[in-house]
């Protein structure tokens, strides 16, 4: 049997600390006994660290490289549109309850066509010269 799991076949987006707990939480609550992995630790103290940011920036990596690789989070709406798209968590939840005009994969379809996420990507490393989080989707296809 072949499926493709991602409509997109990479995606860039940026993402807060706050949305990827907000993710972890609907992935759990739809995961059931299965165990989501943890986030890295938050840090009330640290946010102008250099060295915490990039451990937490390689933590974050670790937990969507883990998700992706879980058959029960790959089926979860949510998590497609939080890494495809850059809706915020408000309009994720409106989508995947339907409140939409459009549906999943036209969100999807939509954002990637744009091509906005390669262009704020850009923008982003010319004036920040922050890394970010990547996920590539071709070992997700079976």
């Amino acid at each position: 049997m072949c499926f493709k799991a991602f409509t997109a076949k990479t995606s860039c987006v940026r993402r807060r600390y706050s949305e990827f707990a907000w993710l972890k939480k609907k992935l759990q609550k739809n995961a059931g006994l299965v165990p989501v992995p943890d986030l890295p630790g938050k840090s009330f103290f640290s946010f102008s660290n250099e060295d915490f940011l990039e451990r937490r920036r390689q933590g974050l990596q670790v937990f969507l490289d883990k998700v992706v690789n879980m058959t029960v989070c790959l089926s979860d709406s949510q998590l497609h549109l939080f890494l495809q798209t850059q809706l915020p968590v408000g309009h994720i939840l409106d989508c995947v309850q339907g409140h939409t005009p459009y549906s999943v994969t036209d969100a999807i379809l939509t954002y990637a066509s744009s091509n906005r996420g390669w262009a704020q990507a850009q923008e982003e490393d010319a004036v920040i010269k922050e890394p970010s989080l990547n996920v590539s989707y071709e070992s997700m296809e079976r």
